[in-house]
């Protein structure tokens, strides 16, 4: 909530409600954020709804989801994953991106598993490389790997 004074944030969701729990979910997240901010549905084209934000505040929630749209819409991964890296490296506004890491955990059994797995840990490490800034969080605890003193 520490943003400009008179300027609303953005929170771009990636989410779909394709079932009852999940529209639940989605509306909590919804009820949480309050009214301060203004939501703007990005499900499979981030990138173009991120440069649309042009100079405002944005949070991105989630870029796991947003990889899971479009392994799921077969679209091509690589190119829009550049496609992200890329609109971020023009922004000037504060940009947050909430993104998971998956690969701590097992091996997935499924060959569709281990292709997302894969995907989203080359995602994170090129959104990782281009931030100013990266946090890891476990158990509600920060750890700073990547700070802009650090580049």
């Amino acid at each position: 909530r520490d943003h400009a004074v008179g300027v609303t944030p953005i929170y771009l969701a990636t989410a779909e409600a394709f079932d009852a729990e999940m529209h639940l979910r989605i509306t909590q997240h919804q009820n949480d954020r309050g009214s301060d901010w203004t939501t703007v549905e990005a499900p499979r084209d981030l990138p173009d709804q991120l440069d649309a934000c042009g100079d405002r505040p944005v949070l991105v929630d989630c870029l796991t989801l947003w990889l899971s749209n479009l392994m799921l819409a077969e679209m091509a991964m690589d190119r829009e994953i550049a496609n992200l890296v890329e609109v971020l490296a023009e922004r000037t506004a504060p940009t947050v991106l909430v993104s998971n890491e998956v690969g701590l955990g097992l091996v997935p059994e499924t060959p569709l598993g281990r292709q997302f797995r894969d995907w989203q840990g080359l995602t994170n490490q090129r959104v990782a490389l281009s931030a100013d800034c990266v946090l890891f969080v476990a158990a509600g605890l920060p750890l700073v790997m990547k700070r802009p003193d650090q580049q």
